[in-house]
């Protein structure tokens, strides 16, 4: 079948199997496209969490189709490609962190929903990147806290709050990749634009950035700001919505040209359009966990939803 059949196939199935799919900024053009929602972590766990669809068909990487999972037990979750997996979330081995948080037993845990369900149940409060910095000011200040897995995301939120998190030593490939000379020579080439980064960037890139935000919040940022041209410090696929909603700004990236990695995140494109309609048709492949691993992980993670609703970050 061709890009076209395959559409009509796949919102056919949909409404057939009564599902919902759910597609995460950084997904294909035509998986975006085809979405019933489109959004971050944050959005997406939300979506999650009030789902009354039959099945889930997660377009996004592992983890996130875990956290629906975890959110909704008792419905199919699915996956286009199992192996679609997150280098952040390899970068912290479930064994190994649990015997780091074991040397410091007076540290409440905070992990960023980039992670394994594992480690989300070693979690005492899960965030993302949209809601990391108010958790962390909403805790006491003497408060002792791990952050896992991303050391980038945690030492932004450590040098905006003047906290001193103990960090896991965990990156994005593609976000800590992108360099900030890189930034800098674009800069030189389109002096009127605004860089706008992602906190899962490394520290010398943020320094160089106008906006340090979630994808939720650059989208926000451009919508609020009367500028035209935008350098954009994050995965490549968030410009499908950017030149969606706004036809008449300018977005740059930092591609292989300028950097020794492209914007684009191997693992976030692994689904296409012939597994969506695969994984409609046959049903697979198909979340499948642990009831007490599901219920281990499911507390931090709803927590972090009723932290987000108190402090209005999500209604």
């Amino acid at each position: 079948m061709n890009a076209e059949d395959l559409k009509r196939e796949i919102v056919k199935l949909k409404e057939e199997k009564n599902a919902v799919i759910l597609g995460h900024y950084y997904q294909r053009d035509e998986i975006q496209e085809l979405s019933d929602y489109i959004g971050d972590s944050l959005a997406l766990a939300q979506e999650a969490q009030k789902c009354d669809k039959d099945i889930i068909v997660f377009c996004g990487v592992h983890f996130m189709a875990e956290t629906a999972k975890i959110l909704n037990p008792d419905r199919k979750v699915l996956l286009p490609d199992i192996s679609a997996s997150c280098s952040l979330a390899e970068s912290c081995p479930a064994t190994d962190f649990r015997k780091f948080k074991e040397e410091h037993p007076d540290h409440l845990v905070i992990s960023y929903i980039n992670c394994t369900a594992e480690i989300k149940a070693l979690s005492d409060i899960i965030c993302t990147s949209g809601n990391a910095e108010k958790i962390v000011r909403s805790l006491p200040e003497n408060q002792k806290i791990i952050f896992a897995p991303d050391k980038n995301l945690g030492g932004y939120i450590n040098s905006v709050t003047g906290r001193n998190m103990l960090l896991w030593n965990g990156v994005c490939m593609v976000h800590d990749a992108m360099e900030a000379e890189s930034v800098l020579q674009l800069k030189i080439q389109y002096p009127d634009a605004k860089v706008i980064a992602h906190p899962e960037c490394n520290a010398a890139l943020l320094q160089v950035a106008d906006f340090i935000g979630s994808t939720k919040a650059m989208l926000n940022y451009i919508e609020r700001s009367g500028e035209h041209r935008f350098i954009v410090a994050t995965e490549g696929g968030i410009l499908y919505e950017m030149r969606k909603s706004f036809p008449d700004k300018e977005f740059i990236t930092i591609t292989s040209e300028q950097s020794c990695s492209c914007s684009d995140c191997s693992f976030m494109k692994m689904n296409t359009l012939e597994k969506l309609y695969l994984c409609l048709r046959d049903e697979r492949p198909e979340i499948v966990m642990d009831a007490a691993l599901m219920d281990a992980a499911r507390k931090p993670i709803v927590r972090m939803l009723d932290i987000s609703k108190q402090l209005g970050i999500i209604k």
